[in-house]
């Protein structure tokens, strides 16, 4: 019998690190191929980990709660004679390739990204630096260019967990030596880096009949990407009001026959999204992420949508090419994501890749709402709670008051390349695609 390692699998484009949630197997325990061996988490998703060979649990090198690189080996199987060993299905590269023009962009703080086209240096690499690492980074008020002298013990000279506390933990004793990796600086005129340190308060803030609640890891992955997007993009929010009468009086008039032919309830997330489908394309800066002083357009229009968890927290899963779908695929895609996340079962590739993110704050009763971008992308939708009310209406025999489903929509914008003309005309667009939905559309 012989000894398989079990490595960190790859979880997307932009992870490099992930999260050991929980081990469901300890030393000794038999396990089957394809078992589901550990839960893992990254700042995208959670995900479970399936032994690639069966046998016998030999070593498991890391605790819960530690993070591992991508491409770490975490457990050792001694695997039974003549059983068979999957291959790991993402295997990590052994160098990260630059982005491309077009491809998904990692969020990182703008001094983070090397600017591409320069002439690379003699056995010179640039620095990642992963999500958890910054925020540590942030809330130590370490500036970058402190960062970028701390020795990485990680894949290719990265700045692990481990070295960046204990980094914290020796400052100011002991001088910090240069990273053993060369490393190449990119000088940005941007906004610094890395935000002021998070201000510390007094325990007089806690004092009297109060309840402390520690933040859980999503919420605070949640706070971290929120304050960074209003660090990064000036936001600016167009409002608009939309009569969806005749959309609310035919999902009304099909919703039994489409649930009776299709084993599937639509809802009006579909509706909404085929709308901002059609109207990013008359406008399609609203698909697009800046890069330096660059625009990049993307032509694929994966829609992300705003779910709301059994936790209370929100994760954004994304319709790959909605652009291609039609109603019945939309809302399809829209049902199986929605389930899947209140669930638990979202795939790391089901919250990559997002070019425009809709948020339907009316499922709580709000009639508006000023959301914040979910970057790279540069605008975000959200749409209130449909009410009836009485309008003025004009007829061919003059104004009349009838009452009407009204609902407002909201569109928060990055001001660095949607100006207000811009936004509210694609808002407008949006509207109109609402109000003039035919009634007697057949499905």
């Amino acid at each position: 019998m012989s000894l398989v390692d079990l490595v960190m699998p790859k979880l997307g484009e932009s992870i490099m690190e992930a999260t050991i949630l929980k081990w469901h197997k300890k030393v000794g325990d038999p396990i089957a191929q394809d078992e589901t061996m550990l839960d893992i988490a990254t700042d995208k998703v959670d995900s479970e980990v399936p032994s690639t060979a069966a046998g016998t649990i030999e070593e498991i090198l890391f605790k819960e709660n530690d993070v591992v690189p991508i491409g770490q080996p975490i457990a050792r199987i001694r695997i039974t004679s003549g059983a068979h060993i999957t291959a790991p299905s993402s295997p990590a590269p052994a160098a990260q390739e630059p982005a491309k023009i077009g491809q998904e962009v990692p969020f990182q703080p703008a001094g983070v990204i090397a600017a591409e086209n320069k002439p690379s240096l003699p056995n010179s690499k640039m620095r990642f630096y992963s999500p958890l690492v910054l925020n540590i980074a942030q809330s130590e008020g370490i500036s970058m260019t402190e960062l970028e002298q701390i020795p990485g013990t990680g894949q290719d000279g990265r700045v692990t967990k481990k070295d960046i506390l204990q980094y914290v933990s020796t400052r100011g004793k002991v001088p910090a030596t240069v990273a053993s990796v060369p490393t190449q600086t990119v000088v940005s005129t941007a906004p610094p880096t890395l935000p002021e340190a998070t201000p510390s308060y007094s325990s007089a803030s806690s004092e009297g009949n109060v309840e402390i609640v520690e933040m859980d890891r999503m919420r605070k992955l949640i706070a971290k990407h929120m304050v960074d997007s209003k660090r990064i993009s000036p936001h600016v929010t167009s409002f608009a009001e939309c009569d969806v009468t005749n959309m609310v009086l035919w999902r009304e008039k099909v919703k039994k026959e489409f649930e009776k032919r299709e084993g599937e309830k639509i809802t009006f997330t579909p509706l909404f999204i085929e709308a901002v489908v059609k109207s990013i394309k008359k406008y399609p800066w609203l698909s697009s992420s800046v890069e330096g002083e660059r625009i990049v357009i993307k032509k694929d229009l994966n829609i992300g949508m705003a779910t709301a968890l059994p936790s209370g927290n929100l994760i954004v899963p994304v319709i790959k090419n909605a652009d291609q779908l039609n109603l019945t695929g939309i809302t399809k895609k829209v049902n199986g994501l929605a389930q899947a996340a209140r669930n638990g079962k979202l795939k790391p590739d089901d919250t990559t890749g997002g070019t425009f993110t809709l948020t339907n704050v009316g499922t709580f009763g709000s009639i508006m709402g000023t959301p914040i971008i979910n970057q790279p992308q540069v605008a975000i939708m959200a749409v209130g709670a449909i009410k009836k009310r009485p309008m003025v209406m004009e007829t061919a025999q003059g104004d009349c008051i009838a009452i009407r489903h009204m609902m407002y929509v909201s569109l928060s914008y990055d001001h660095r390349i949607i100006d207000g003309s811009m936004g509210a005309s694609f808002l407008n667009a949006v509207c109109k695609e609402l109000e003039n939905f035919d009634v007697n559309r057949v499905i």
